[in-house]
């Protein structure tokens, strides 16, 4: 099965096509001629991962799937949330350093650094019907960036029962307990169901 993954994010492509099962082909953006910005102008994950899935089974009436995810620290009233990649500044590009700088800054006040990454899919198939799994890890906020393996907020991000950030844990262990693992997870056990 063939599935168009509507995402310009290198690095979560990489990831979906390593958590995929080989059944599942993942095909980039720039494999089907797609090079627009898709607009992500709704207030939740569920609803940016519409417009994005949306977009693209308009155009091409191929399979695809979407995800919105984004970190919520409850402490700061659930920010970054659905701007977690614009978080330090809505113009120019992302600038996944000054997003975590700015993270810190926030939380210097507060002793709950408790957070968590979510991870919402929409899966759209042939009948056009709009399919969402979600999935989440719970962790909490480091008090400075560590490691290199990672990407966003993966330096700070420790996830629960863990020490170490998702940026030390590297993609091999990420891969297996992250929230958009445990949401690819979800739309695959799915898929198995459904073809």
């Amino acid at each position: 099965m063939n599935l168009v993954f509507a995402t310009n994010n290198s690095k979560k492509l990489i990831e979906a096509k390593e958590i995929l099962p080989v059944q599942i082909e993942v095909i980039s953006l720039g494999e089907i001629q797609f090079n627009e910005e898709i607009i992500e102008n709704a207030d939740t994950f569920p609803g940016n991962a519409l417009i994005k899935a949306k977009t693209i089974f308009e155009r091409f009436s191929k399979p695809c799937f979407a995800d919105d995810s984004g970190l919520v620290v409850p402490s700061l009233g659930g920010l970054p949330g659905v701007k977690s990649a614009r978080y330090a500044s809505e113009i120019g590009a992302v600038d996944h350093e000054a997003n975590n700088q700015k993270l810190l800054r926030a939380l210097d006040r507060f002793q709950d650094r408790d957070a968590y990454f979510i991870t919402v899919i929409c899966l759209i198939l042939p009948d056009g019907i709009p399919r969402y799994f979600e999935g989440r890890v719970e962790g909490s906020i480091s008090i400075e960036p560590r490691g290199n393996k990672g990407f966003g907020y993966d330096p700070v991000f420790i996830p629960r029962n863990h020490k170490q950030t998702f940026a030390e844990l590297g993609p091999e262990i990420k891969n297996q307990i992250s929230h958009r693992a445990l949401a690819l997870k979800h739309m695959n056990d799915f898929l198995t169901t459904f073809i």
